[in-house]
């Protein structure tokens, strides 16, 4: 997956906008004005933060160390930083962007 790929992959869900928030280097994609993915335009290989269930997370890291980690500069509970590669099949990346997509978009 690359920035392109993320970037039509992620537009396709309803009600999804996108924006730089934080500066022209930080692409953020929000539901209902909240924020469910953020990624650098500037990183190689890619790396997007998405919200996880916390349970969820640790497993996740355990599972991935290299390529799964405590989300950069965000809730380390709540968050996970994703590295890009070949050690993460492409349905569990999707995954992990639906997963954060549905938690950020049931909150009121």
């Amino acid at each position: 997956m690359d920035i392109e790929q993320l970037r039509e992959y992620v537009l396709q869900k309803p009600f999804v906008t996108e924006g730089f928030p934080f500066g022209e280097d930080t692409l953020v994609f929000k539901v209902k004005e909240k924020i469910f993915l953020l990624t650098g335009l500037d990183s190689s290989p890619l790396r997007f933060n998405v919200k996880c269930d916390p349970d969820k997370a640790i497993e996740l890291r355990e599972e991935f160390p290299d390529n799964i980690l405590p989300g950069f500069h965000m809730n380390k509970k709540h968050w996970n930083t994703i590295v890009v590669g070949s050690a993460i099949p492409k349905k569990l990346l999707e995954k992990m962007i639906d997963d954060s997509y549905n938690l950020v978009s049931k909150k009121k």
